[in-house]
């Protein structure tokens, strides 16, 4: 029984061992092997943490994962991790730095962790969700249609910079991921303290949600209930920061695509109907 506990831990470092591997022997790069050996490790022993009810397991991942992107690969090595570095290197045809980050963490990875990034390696959240307002206080707002407006702006940003020929493009994309993260976290905290939602930011104005949300939608870690045991007293719905409608196993149930891996629902289930 005590293995069977640590089985999600297990499976998700394996998962990022075997992309640690693959992409160090295809491109040659010893660096992809320690880059996504230390995420996948960081990620494995916060789940470990989780499993031992340690109560911040969640937030020390994020800051595993998120402060090793935001200050190691952004300011010291001066990769842009953000939408704008991923439009860069696709320009460019170049596979490497946040092309593969992109394709790995939030167009193809949420088939097996749906918003995982999201709930635990995200350095925009990671402040985020230190603010006070963990549980929404207020109905969910008509204002997703933001995201799509950044998500075209951050495109058309970087598309006329190669059919201009902008020279210096290199040193732009080092500022645009400065005054991006700089934006981010203003309108998130802004956003968060108006709506009284720490995730009022990931749920209207992120752009990076247009690529997870597909996927999403088919993922393989998700939250389930036990129907035979859940009772109907709404606390999951409650506590869910991301306004899912926790209590169904429908893939198309009421923003079923948001879903973060929280685990708030679960720790929150009286009865216990819920399980990842």
């Amino acid at each position: 029984m005590k293995i069977k506990k640590y089985l999600a831990p297990i499976a998700m470092w394996l998962i990022f061992e075997v992309i640690a591997v693959v992409l160090w022997l295809a491109l040659d790069n010893l660096f992809y092997l320690f880059n996504f050996s230390y995420i996948g490790t960081a990620i494995a022993l916060g789940l470990i943490l989780y499993t031992q009810k340690k109560k911040y397991a969640r937030n020390i991942v994020q800051f595993a994962v998120g402060l090793y992107m935001l200050v190691y690969l952004g300011f010291l090595c001066r990769e842009n991790m953000q939408i704008e570095g991923f439009w860069y290197y696709l320009f460019l045809g170049v596979f490497e730095a946040a092309t593969i980050h992109y394709v790995v963490a939030k167009i193809f990875g949420p088939l097996l962790f749906g918003r995982g990034w999201c709930g635990y390696a995200c350095w925009t959240a990671m402040v985020l969700d230190l603010l006070p307002f963990k549980t929404p206080a207020a109905a969910r707002k008509r204002w997703g249609f933001v995201r799509y407006i950044v998500f075209a702006v951050s495109l058309v940003f970087v598309g006329f910079l190669f059919l201009f020929q902008v020279p210096n493009k290199e040193n732009i994309m080092w500022w645009s991921f400065i005054v991006g993260n700089i934006l981010y976290y203003a309108v998130g905290i802004m956003l968060a303290f108006k709506c009284k939602d720490n995730r009022a930011f990931c749920k209207y104005v992120c752009p990076v949600t247009i690529f997870l949300k597909p996927m999403s939608y088919f993922s393989l870690f998700r939250i389930r209930v036990d129907e035979d045991k859940c009772v109907s007293c709404g606390k999951c719905k409650r506590v869910c920061p991301m306004n899912v409608e926790v209590p169904s196993n429908s893939r198309k149930k009421r923003n079923a695509t948001e879903c973060i891996l929280c685990m708030r629902c679960v720790e929150e289930c009286p009865k216990g109907a819920l399980k990842l």
